[in-house]
């Protein structure tokens, strides 16, 4: 720890972040000094003197750029999960700063020329995959642009820094914002334990009554049970128009239009000055899919397939409603209170009916004793400083005739509160890596962040099947970055996986979630204890591809609506012009239309502000290869008879993907596990569309 890191927690990057004592008074001052020790480094390997030696170069720049990564990643993520206005003013202060060393960085003639020099037959095969990738991210990086173009380009990556920040702010700020106070009769059909955590938490703002809010764990059971039509409209029509101009006036400040257009735009300039068509051919240089035209055809092939499925699940939909409800002509605030009532009907259970057997510390467990099982390895609590109560740290264990080596370690933050952003995403703290300065061998950290309902009144915090999964999904993310014995940084764990590929580890995992060896050893009733019945888990089973077609249509239509907007010869310039296009895409694909004020795309995260610009498809295109890949374990359960927590098969797997991170192109890695290309009948199969 060095002279300031004592004041600065910032700055002491030598084990892991000072959550619980980083203030955003520390934020300017840290990153600045590591801004200026990195510019310095990179000064010095890029001297005409300095060797072009892979080794020597990371002893110096990698080193300190990882300071900076490992300090502006802490601020990062607890503006994601923490933020205050406090926060997010000094998080915002120093984006600029940081957007414009990483550009500087990356688009360095020097630094290029040093990488170009490199002799790789002398780099290891992970060094050589790694210098593979800085070649081409030197290009995208804009590294052989001159003078004005160089220019130009550097400020458009600030400028889509600050944007995609802002879309992502004003998007948590509607949602937190809207408060809605009903009384209990209003509330009819709402479950129990959502009116307890609704009353408490307008109890909590003085109020009588309940508090209902946008967060998922109150907005989607009102959607789903609430039987006053009326009030499911007022709930939706607030979540559908969040940061839109549709949205009431007192909240028309945080209306996501005009960034949206402006940060098409700018992909589109960026596309143009780096000599690519549109922004999709950009994004798709560093990705498995070879082109915008062969991801379109994908998607619209799997439409296809789907829409009859998707058909048939909307006709059913309606019969029912017209039947059972007297609802002649539903709307979209309807559908989701109609899908419950019709998949209790025919499967005879609800989703509340399920959800008192899924203690989140029984799910925990149960994952785990998954996880030790298949990759041999012990999941202990581990110690660290964190950001909020509520957050847990895990180490993950290997046993060796030495004892016990440590193998990754994991944060674990798993409840929706106001100041964290929706959804639930892995990230990293730190990677995997044979240090060149120590010689030591760094070991991987991960965040894995979920959005679920505290508990309260003393129980535990309950999760739907649906939770569940996701929690699987997420913990899919975190083994591929912490199982990786990979020890080239840049390459270990999830770095340089093609971005199609990343979610195979994700969606194979989720498989796990609907085999009841595995599910029965995960539950357990809050108030009895007892197992989740057999009967109970068949009835879930039967429903398991329940809408599946429509569901993925509704995937295939964000994943073309994405991929569209960003392979334009000229982008959509206004807010009516990307309605427009949506439009288009939902009326090839979709089967349920919303109403003429929903504005869903001003919220869509992911492709505003969360990196998968002309890469949602990413998520399909990957369910092709989790799908196939977990059929290698049903395989292998149908010939032992044991089920398919296959030992022998979880060892292949992990040794072919897990372990080898971005050290190799995926579809090798995904043939080294299947001795072939993937194909797509297994999910069709396990989607109950073959």
């Amino acid at each position: 720890m060095n002279s300031n890191s004592a004041a600065n927690p910032l700055l002491d990057t030598a084990g892991l972040p000072h959550f619980d004592t980083i203030a955003p008074a520390h934020v300017a001052p840290a990153i600045d000094e590591l801004l200026k020790a990195a510019s310095e480094a990179l000064e010095t390997v890029t001297q005409p003197e300095f060797p072009a030696s892979w080794t020597t170069m990371a002893a110096t720049l990698d080193v300190a750029t990882e300071k900076l990564g490992l300090a502006w990643g802490a601020v990062s993520h607890l503006n994601g999960v923490a933020d205050t206005p406090e926060l997010r003013a000094a998080y915002n202060e120093a984006l600029p700063r940081v957007t414009e060393f990483y550009t500087r960085m990356g688009a360095d003639e020097r630094l290029y020329a040093k990488y170009k020099a490199m002799d790789v037959a002398q780099l290891t095969d992970e060094q050589r995959q790694a210098h593979k990738n800085a070649m081409r991210g030197f290009v995208l990086g804009g590294a052989e642009l001159q003078g004005a173009a160089r220019e130009r380009f550097a400020w458009l990556q600030e400028r889509q820094a600050e944007l995609t920040q802002k879309f992502s702010e004003n998007a948590l700020d509607a949602t937190d914002a809207f408060a809605l106070y009903v009384a209990s009769d209003e509330l009819a059909g709402v479950p129990d334990d959502v009116l307890k955590a609704t009353a408490a938490a307008a109890k909590a703002d003085g109020k009588t009554g309940h508090k209902l809010t946008l967060k998922m764990p109150v907005y989607l059971p009102v959607m789903q049970f609430a039987v006053s039509s009326g009030l499911r409209e007022q709930l939706y029509r607030a979540y559908v128009t969040r940061a839109s101009d549709q949205a009431p006036e007192t909240a028309k400040a945080w209306d996501n239009t005009a960034v949206m257009t402006e940060l098409l735009a700018l992909r589109q300039e960026e596309a143009q000055l780096l000599g690519h068509r549109h922004f999709a051919d950009v994004s798709l240089v560093p990705k498995m899919a070879e082109s915008p035209e062969q991801v379109v055809s994908f998607l619209r092939e799997l439409a296809v397939k789907a829409k009859p499925y998707g058909e048939k699940d909307l006709a059913d939909l309606k019969a029912f409603a017209a039947s059972e409800l007297k609802l002649t002509d539903p709307q979209p605030w309807d559908w989701p209170y109609v899908s419950e009532k019709l998949k209790e009907a025919r499967y005879a259970f609800s989703e509340q009916e399920v959800k008192p057997y899924f203690p989140l510390d029984k799910v925990l467990a149960g994952l785990f004793q998954i996880v030790e099982t298949l990759f041999e390895v012990a999941i202990r609590p581990d110690q660290a400083a964190v950001w909020h109560p509520s957050v847990r740290f895990y180490r993950i264990e290997r046993h060796t005739d030495q004892g016990a080596e440590l193998v990754g370690q994991f944060y674990l933050d798993p409840s929706a509160r106001n100041g964290k952003r929706g959804g639930a995403w892995m990230d990293d703290v730190r990677a995997r890596w044979l240090r060149p300065d120590t010689g030591q061998l760094q070991t991987p950290v991960a965040h894995l962040v979920c959005n679920f309902a505290e508990g309260f009144d003393g129980k535990p915090a309950l999760l739907t099947h649906d939770d569940v999964i996701t929690m699987f999904h997420e913990f899919g993310h975190g083994l591929h970055h912490m199982l990786t014995q990979v020890n080239e940084h840049d390459v270990s764990g999830i770095s340089g996986v093609e971005w199609d590929a990343v979610e195979l580890p994700s969606q194979f995992m989720e498989n796990f979630c609907w085999e009841w060896d595995v599910l029965k050893h995960m539950t357990a009733h809050v108030d009895t204890g007892a197992p989740l019945p057999r009967e109970l888990f068949d009835k879930m089973l039967a429903a398991k591809n329940y809408q599946s077609g429509w569901q993925t249509l509704r995937q295939v239509e964000f994943s073309l609506f994405d991929m569209l907007l960003h392979s334009q010869p000229t982008p959509p310039a206004s807010g009516e012009a990307i309605l427009a296009l949506h439009q288009q895409v939902r009326d090839e694909v979709a089967v349920l239309m919303p109403p003429a004020y929903s504005r869903t795309a001003h919220t869509f995260s992911h492709i505003f502000a969360g990196g998968y610009s002309a890469g949602y498809y990413s998520y399909k295109w990957a369910e092709v290869l989790s799908a196939d890949a977990y059929a290698a374990f049903e395989e292998a359960g149908k010939i032992s008879g044991q089920g398919t927590l296959d030992v022998a098969t979880g060892r292949r797997y992990c040794e072919a993907i897990l372990e080898a991170g971005g050290s190799r192109p995926a579809m090798e890695s995904f043939k080294a596990f299947r001795g072939r290309e993937p194909g797509i009948d297994a999910l069709l199969r396990h989607q109950g569309m073959a």
